[in-house]
């Protein structure tokens, strides 16, 4: 209550929690955009998501202890995901696409399992953050903090979604990937080799995790076991949102990021990660709920 009436009686401090949730919540959106990718295109609910978006800002910590500054690792970790989804489809996924989901949902447990475990034998379990020195601005007489950063992570977050828009839209790679979500058998009839776009989905759903990671550990903080909530975050995001619906999953994204943000602010930061499941069981019922209705309708 005593936080409640902090920001009644001082509004400055409700543009301090709007602004940081939306940084935070531009990168949730980008960790969603693929999951809803993968979700769509192959009805698999990828598990290791989070563990994705991790292992890519621990790409970004490496490429730094080779000299490179840390944006350079955008890229660097979107590429190295690429290369390691292509692998993990042509290994593991290839043989769960048809699958029951429950099936899907196991195996991909298991890969995120096998990565919290590699990146903890050998990038170690402590918290981990890359400085990027961009230094900080003041608004509002010092009253708010705007780190460059993570603004910076903003703007990169909307540009790489916007690419992926693009490329769905423009390329022949995208027009295969949207024939296959719509009808993977109409889309074989007519020549698409649809085992290399399931493989390129997945491909680049990791990829853009990368690029997410990338973006967290330049304004946040990484470790082995984080990616768990990064997972639950992107599955509410796009269970909100809707499958192929990009503007839905920014919106919930950048919504998500800015009831976190208040709830950890009101409830107390080690209640947040609480309000997060509790918000993803409220979700399921809710859409629990429409289906019925909806199902209720057509009788």
């Amino acid at each position: 209550m005593n936080n409640l009436s902090l920001l009644i009686n001082a509004p400055i401090f409700n543009i301090q929690l709007l602004l940081d949730g939306l940084w935070i919540g531009a990168i949730f959106a980008l960790a969603a955009f693929g999951m809803a990718l993968v979700w769509g295109v192959m009805n698999i609910i990828n598990v290791a998501q989070g563990e994705f978006v991790i292992l890519g800002g621990f790409i970004t910590l490496l490429a730094m202890q080779f000299g490179l500054p840390p944006l350079a690792g955008i890229p660097i970790a979107a590429v190295v995901l690429f290369i390691l989804g292509w692998g993990l489809y042509r290994l593991v996924i290839w043989r769960i696409v048809d699958a029951d989901m429950f099936i899907s949902l196991l195996a991909t447990f298991g890969i995120s399992i096998m990565l919290q475990q590699l990146m903890n034998e050998i990038f170690g379990s402590d918290v981990r953050t890359a400085e990027s020195n961009l230094g900080i601005s003041y608004l509002f007489d010092n009253m708010v903090t705007v780190p460059h950063i993570k603004a910076l992570a903003f703007v990169l977050a909307f540009v790489i979604g916007f690419g992926l828009w693009l490329f769905l839209k423009r390329s022949r790679m995208g027009q295969a990937i949207r024939a296959t979500a719509q009808n993977a058998r109409a889309a074989r009839i007519l020549g698409i080799d649809t085992d290399r776009v399931y493989a390129a989905t997945y491909a680049i759903n990791a990829a853009l995790c990368g690029a997410a990671g990338a973006l967290v550990v330049m304004a946040y903080s990484i470790h082995p076991y984080m990616g768990l909530p990064y997972t639950i975050r992107s599955f509410m995001i796009v269970i909100l949102a809707g499958l192929g619906n990009l503007v839905g999953v920014i919106a919930s994204g950048l919504g998500l990021g800015v009831a976190e943000q208040f709830a950890g602010f009101l409830l107390g930061t080690e209640f947040q990660l609480a309000f997060v499941f509790l918000l993803l069981v409220v979700v399921l019922v809710w859409r629990q709920w429409r289906l019925a209705q909806r199902r209720q309708y057509l009788k």
